[in-house]
């Protein structure tokens, strides 16, 4: 039986990269986009899909880079797909990433975003196969360090918030704990500048921890199309086990704030083929 593992990390492996050449320029940036998300996303979860016009010397088109979470899943586009007339009846161009470049390796080790581990865990586990848990939330800022000189139209301030989250798989029997402190300095100029900066803090501790918590989560894809969830040790467990010495493991009433919309991830690719 095929097994794949995915890891809540940006993928950099070459072999998880397809390239997609000529597409022709009968279509537009927009309208090549949609139609490839919507060919190749059929295939499994994709972290990047990027679609650039032809370098000044070629003729006319559009190439794309559509990086997939899974090497099984990228290979499996790569053999249906290459040679198909996937957009307006024209032969594609569909190969695997060959070697590794700077653009790939720069991402090693480098932790998905928050939003990116909520879209990747309910594509793989469905909406109700894991729950997140808050432990707790709590302000560290001491009194000394709270406030700070006085500055052109108001007081530095610097506040700090620690908090714990627990991620649960309840069908596999997994769980696990992240837990993350972020910091802010900021001319205050209001009590409601004060309270708008701790709402965003407190949201922002919150998605680290955990992503924190997510680091530790492996995904085994079966063959048959079953998932498995299991953990691992990683250095980034080992530092969130430092952080959660700093924490007490109690609730601390704190009061929400509604989250913010994620910001969107702007990945800058410039390959020329």
């Amino acid at each position: 039986m095929e097994v794949d593992i995915l890891e809540f990390g940006v993928p950099v492996d070459s072999n998880k990269t397809v390239f997609v050449w000529d597409i022709p320029p009968v279509l537009t940036h927009d309208q090549v986009y949609e139609q490839l998300f919507h060919v190749f996303s059929s295939f499994g979860p994709i972290y990047l899909l990027k679609v650039s016009p032809n370098a000044p010397l070629h003729p006319p088109g559009f190439y794309a880079i559509i990086k997939f979470y899974s090497a099984a899943h990228a290979a499996t586009a790569q053999k249906v797909t290459d040679g198909c007339p996937l957009l307006q009846n024209s032969a594609l161009k569909v190969k695997l990433s060959s070697k590794q470049t700077p653009h790939f390796s720069s991402g090693r080790n480098t932790p998905l975003s928050h939003a990116r581990c909520l879209e990747l865990a309910n594509h793989c586990l469905g909406f109700n196969g894991w729950t997140c848990d808050r432990i707790t939330l709590k302000e560290l800022t001491n009194e000394e360090e709270g406030e700070d000189e006085e500055d052109e139209g108001g007081v530095r301030q610097r506040i700090r918030f620690g908090c714990m989250m627990k991620l649960s798989f309840p069908q596999h029997g997994v769980t696990t704990r992240g837990a993350a402190v972020v910091e802010e300095s900021f001319t205050c100029t209001g009590p409601e500048v004060l309270l708008q900066r701790r709402c965003k803090l407190q949201r922002s501790v919150r998605e680290k921890a955990l992503v924190q918590a997510f680091s530790s989560v492996l995904l085994i894809l079966l063959g048959n199309g079953k998932v498995m969830v299991e953990l691992k040790q990683t250095s980034d467990q080992l530092e969130a086990d430092e952080t959660e010495d700093i924490l007490q493991v109690n609730e601390f009433s704190l009061s929400e704030c509604p989250a913010d919309e994620e910001e969107a991830e702007d990945e800058d690719w410039d390959l020329t083929l």
